[in-house]
């Protein structure tokens, strides 16, 4: 798929290929020899392949640039595709989309066929499989009818770029898989099918080009994502207008429809997939007493609730301190979707994942039909023989079995808390305990904290992209829940916080815990908590604001 410039012609034919200029309206199939843009096959469904304009303004990937109608479509979004380096070949979407059409149906009459021969369904490999050779040949095939109507041959690696456009729609995302390849974007944000917006590691938002041509396609697109996902009934549509997903490669996806004026949809990759805390020293997230601290607190069995915004890294900081567990200890993990992957990693040899299952859209008794919640999923992992259980992210009435959990089980418990800051976590507990029914107070939610929760950690993001400047994500605060205090709420200490009067916003030590002992039986220096810096070299490096 390299080193193909996008208008490589054929010396001495001035003709264009599909990619980059337009074609003559189509006409009528004739019979006899195949007609302009149109693929023969006993087997696929014949049908009018055309081939749309190309984008004015800078051809992507090295090409010239060619004449064409004016689009919509600004000319200086970057190309969608990242894959090929500077040289992919761009792909026109409706050739792409018609020979996914014709693929699938030659697919499924295969898979049949297979299936009443063996009496079993094909597996994932198996579909893969075929359905790649069926890609090769009804791309050859398209390739071969375009030569004869055009005296032109495609290059190689425009029949490649094509290829593998028909595998995305027809196995994997489509127009968006570029983006999901691509490790450096974290997050995809699609606003109907043409306000399409990508962040990278330390960049502002920017526009990219469309995923699709409608709105409708892009529906299909997800409905398509929803069925390959394979946990659950998740679908999208009118009784069902929202979409949770976990993706290839551990993103996760959000879309909206039928309740926005256009579908919706967030895409956000876990950039750090099996970070230890050791790695999180290196990208600047703790320093080594905060690290060593942390781990030791995972040693000493103490329950943490790790909380802050979205996109801060709570996630990648759960991953990381539950790699500190011992090997051999057997855990559960409960997720509404899998991002942990704690039972795909190998540290841990006893991992029991559960995952939420959406309902059918259907309601039965005010809920949905086949739903099962995080929530429910408590109870039987307690019949699982854990001895500890994680969590992926709180956000409503589970927080009161979670909260039982920590306070009835052996302890170490983790998960994780949507909070803006880390003195609101308490008030936000109350909150979600009040979801969980009627007779839930402000007192009883006090009291099952106090019980439960052994440390708070925060995690804080200061985003000075706009700038100039890069996103900053580090934990702020580690606080200690000690008991009831005032008025009977937790009492809280800070055990790590911030200094903001030397500019230091990370945390460093400042008052040593209720359960230092604890933590020096598993093996934490307790004289790390002397020095008012920890170990950082430096403040933080602020545009804004920083060293005083």
């Amino acid at each position: 798929m390299r080193g193909s410039p996008l208008n490589q012609r054929p010396a001495g034919d001035p003709a264009a290929l599909p990619w980059t200029a337009p074609l003559p309206t189509p006409q009528p199939a004739q019979a006899g020899p195949t007609a302009p843009g149109q693929v023969h096959d006993a087997h696929v469904h014949a049908g009018p392949v055309h081939v749309a304009p190309v984008v004015p303004g800078p051809v992507p990937f090295g090409g010239q640039q060619a004449a064409a109608t004016p689009t919509a479509l600004p000319p200086a979004l970057p190309s969608l595709d990242r894959r090929g380096s500077a040289t992919r070949p761009a792909v026109d979407p409706q050739v792409a989309r018609e020979l996914k059409r014709q693929v699938a149906a030659e697919l499924h009459q295969q898979l049949a066929r297979l299936s009443a021969t063996s009496g079993t369904e094909a597996d994932r490999a198996t579909r893969r499989q075929r359905g790649r050779a069926l890609i090769e040949e009804a791309v050859a095939r398209w390739s071969d009818a375009y030569a004869q109507t055009h005296g032109i041959p495609p290059t190689r690696e425009q029949d490649r770029a094509l290829s593998e456009a028909v595998f995305d729609l027809l196995f994997r995302a489509g127009r968006l898989q570029p983006y999901l390849d691509d490790p450096e974007i974290e997050n995809i944000l699609i606003n109907g099918c043409d306000d399409v917006w990508i962040s990278r590691v330390h960049q502002p938002l920017r526009q990219v080009p469309p995923v699709a041509d409608t709105d409708a396609e892009l529906i299909e697109l997800l409905q398509d994502l929803a069925r390959q996902h394979g946990g659950g009934e998740r679908s999208l549509s009118t009784a069902s207008p929202t979409l949770a997903l976990r993706l290839e490669g551990g993103m996760r996806l959000q879309a909206m429809t039928e309740v926005t004026p256009r579908p919706y949809v967030a895409i956000r990759r876990h950039r750090v997939a099996s970070a230890t805390l050791t790695d999180l020293i290196q990208l600047g997230t703790v320093d080594h007493t905060l690290a060593a601290f942390l781990a030791a607190a995972i040693r000493a069995r103490k329950n943490v609730m790790i909380t802050g915004t979205q996109g801060v890294g709570k996630t990648s900081l759960l991953r990381a301190m539950a790699a500190e567990i011992p090997p051999d200890e057997r855990i559960g993990t409960l997720e509404s979707e899998f991002e942990l992957w704690l039972h795909t990693l190998g540290h841990l040899r006893q991992v029991v994942p559960m995952e939420a299952r959406e309902g059918n859209g259907e309601r039965v008794e005010g809920r949905m039909a086949g739903e099962l919640t995080i929530g429910e999923l408590i109870p039987a992992a307690l019949r699982m023989t854990l001895s500890r259980i994680i969590v992926g992210e709180v956000r409503s009435g589970e927080v009161v079995p979670m909260l039982r959990v920590m306070t009835n089980g052996e302890g170490g418990s983790m998960c994780t808390l949507h909070a803006r800051g880390p003195h609101m976590v308490v008030d936000r507990i109350a909150e979600l305990c009040l979801e969980y029914g009627a007779h839930m107070t402000d007192s009883l939610a006090y009291r099952l904290t106090a019980n439960a929760i052994d440390l708070i950690v925060h995690v804080t993001m200061v985003d000075e992209t706009a700038v100039g400047g890069r996103r900053h994500r580090f934990v702020s605060h580690v606080l200690e829940v000690a008991g009831l205090g005032e008025h009977g709420r937790p009492a809280l200490n800070t055990v790590f916080g911030p200094r903001p009067e030397q500019g230091e916003p990370r945390a460093v030590p400042h008052t040593p815990p209720n359960c230092l002992d604890d933590l020096r039986r598993a093996g934490f220096d307790a004289s790390l908590l002397q020095s008012g810096y920890g170990t950082w070299a430096a403040p933080l490096a602020l545009r804004i604001g920083g060293v005083r």
